[in-house]
């Protein structure tokens, strides 16, 4: 009897030992599952497909998660593209937008428009949404005005350009110019900040020249005619890059690009260069002055380059690149860093969205919108392939800035400007700022 109860104990021991190792096996297999599933971030991309801006932003933002996760691989969440083409119109971005904000998307972010006028309509979406919009390429100080908390401009805001525009002016002792600018928001929204810092600095703008987007050749020409008969012959140029080379072009037929005349021409120019037609620079553009932010150089940047080539050489596609496709590159970086500081149990909550038949009402409000908002504009600053890389007050900070000369084929830096040595030849630092890479 004594024997078959110390058998029935011995038993009930070794069973209740099995069982747990078995529960332990379970928690540690459930808590290597947990800790090995990533969550994934739905987050929108609206760009202009057919358009070389679109084109490279998209590759740069390919680039920069590749690039993050793999250096990150602990990271517990991912970013989990949707792309939609704009079609380089106003609505287009509207309507990518509603899709990707209603009931069946719930994007938590999204990376563009392209243009100024496409991020209009969209920054008041990304409001009523609580959904941050980041544009690396929407650069008019209008844009600013609409003090929208969920806007971060990942790229410099043109108003920035108009002290080292001022200053090479001042350095000629030129005392009166025309503006020459599209008519639209991005070529409206910087007249104003030149128009006043002109008058503060005793420089007299002559005359305000607008040309429509959509201008034909014989209007340009009659414009061009009219300029002729000014007093002055220094023209600032604020345009698109399209605008720009036919301007440009019949500029040089009418003999307005030969001595005595003096062309700037602003940064959206300026970084544009490279894809303008060699034979326009050539011949239509020859002493041109502009300006560009600099983009400071670094191992990484230098590694970047090198691979964005081979990649385009893979892929066959254009293997141009420039502080657009950085900006790209950067504020996908600075996104994924703000989604993982949010936390993945956080973005495993879905939206509480609204019912709708229509598109505007079906926008739901997300449930994220105020912790990834406080997280893009509270992340430290980082060194980004385009430099120093923070967002203050929703935007991107300018340092310094190259001045070129179009000089035969190719624009030649001739110099820079920086808010606190002026225009100089070569670039001086007090010291080394201590920036961090991301973590």
């Amino acid at each position: 009897m004594i024997g078959k109860t110390i058998q029935l104990v011995f038993s009930l021991f070794f069973f209740f030992i099995v069982i747990t190792i078995i529960s332990l096996r379970g928690m540690a297999m459930a808590q290597s599952t947990t800790s090995t599933t990533k969550v994934k971030v739905k987050v929108g991309v609206v760009l202009d497909m057919n358009n070389w801006v679109g084109e490279m932003g998209l590759k740069g933002i390919n680039m920069a998660l590749t690039d993050f996760y793999l250096s990150h691989a602990h990271y517990k969440t991912r970013l989990d593209l949707r792309v939609k083409d704009s079609k380089d119109n106003v609505v287009g971005a509207a309507a990518a937008a509603l899709e990707l904000l209603n009931n069946t998307e719930q994007v938590k972010a999204i990376i563009g428009p392209l243009t100024s006028m496409q991020a209009n309509f969209l920054i008041h979406l990304g409001e009523e949404a609580h959904v941050p919009i980041i544009s690396f390429s929407a650069t008019s100080p209008s844009l600013s005005y609409l003090r929208s908390p969920y806007f971060f401009r990942a790229t410099l805001n043109d108003s920035s350009q108009v002290q080292p525009i001022t200053a090479i002016i001042q350095a000629f002792d030129w005392k009166e110019v025309v503006l020459i600018y599209t008519e639209n928001e991005y070529g409206e929204g910087l007249i104003p900040f030149l128009t006043d810092t002109f008058q503060e600095n005793k420089i007299r703008v002559l005359y305000k020249s607008t040309i429509r987007p959509v201008a034909s050749d014989e209007e340009i020409v009659a414009e061009l005619y009219k300029l002729m008969t000014m007093q002055t012959r220094v023209f600032i140029v604020h345009m698109t890059h399209s605008l720009s080379t036919r301007l440009f072009t019949k500029a040089n037929d009418i003999g307005m690009m030969s001595e005595g005349y003096v062309w700037i021409i602003t940064d959206g120019i300026t970084n544009s260069l490279n894809f303008f037609d060699p034979s326009i620079i050539t011949n239509s553009m020859q002493g041109v002055i502009g300006v560009k932010p600099h983009v400071p150089k670094s191992k990484e940047l230098e590694d970047f380059t090198s691979r964005w080539k081979n990649k385009s050489h893979q892929e066959k596609t254009s293997s141009d690149l420039n502080v657009f496709g950085l900006w790209a590159y950067d504020a996908t970086t600075a996104l994924a860093m703000a989604v993982e500081k949010v936390g993945a149990l956080n973005f495993s909550i879905s939206n509480i969205a609204k019912n709708s038949t229509t598109d505007f009402e079906s926008v739901g409000v997300s449930q994220n919108g105020i912790d990834l908002r406080q997280a893009l504009s509270s992340a430290p600053r980082f060194r980004g392939l385009s430099g120093d890389f923070s967002f203050v007050d929703g935007q991107i900070q300018s340092s310094a800035f190259e001045i070129v000369n179009v000089i035969g084929n190719v624009p030649k830096r001739i110099g820079f400007w920086t808010p606190k040595q002026g225009i100089v030849r070569e670039l001086k630092f007090d010291a080394v700022n201590n920036i961090d890479s991301p973590n």
